[in-house]
């Protein structure tokens, strides 16, 4: 499985559906925090997109949030299948994915998080 460029939020609408209106939902498993929410599917987009934001606050230096983004995206990548079949035919999945520590971690813990983050999301959607 890929990671095509359908499945990343580069919508300035998407991120405002994503951030400003209150419907989203937020599940934290440290270090990492998921805020996601159901919209109506558009399109040309795939069922499910993503975000990654690393702060500048957490890491000052370019290469260490790129490593952090580049962990985070492997991951999802080979564990998107948890989300399949639970997401309806007109409807489309936004998650967000922050990190919240200032360290970094083993690829196996973040791969860890981000599975439980994906099963909790996939019973709750």
């Amino acid at each position: 499985m890929t990671f095509r460029k359908q499945e990343r939020i580069v919508s300035k609408q998407l991120i405002e559906t994503l951030f400003d209106k209150g419907d989203s939902q937020s599940l934290v498993a440290y270090p990492l925090r998921a805020i996601y929410t159901k919209t109506e599917r558009r399109t040309d987009c795939a069922e499910t997109q993503i975000l990654i934001s690393v702060p500048k606050k957490r890491f000052k230096h370019a290469v260490d949030r790129n490593r952090v983004k580049r962990q985070v995206r492997e991951t999802y990548r080979k564990n998107k299948h948890l989300l399949s079949g639970h997401i309806g035919e007109d409807k489309q999945l936004l998650i967000a994915f922050v990190w919240l520590s200032d360290m970094h971690c083993p690829t196996t813990e973040v791969e860890k998080r981000i599975v439980s983050l994906l099963k909790k999301i996939a019973s709750k959607a």
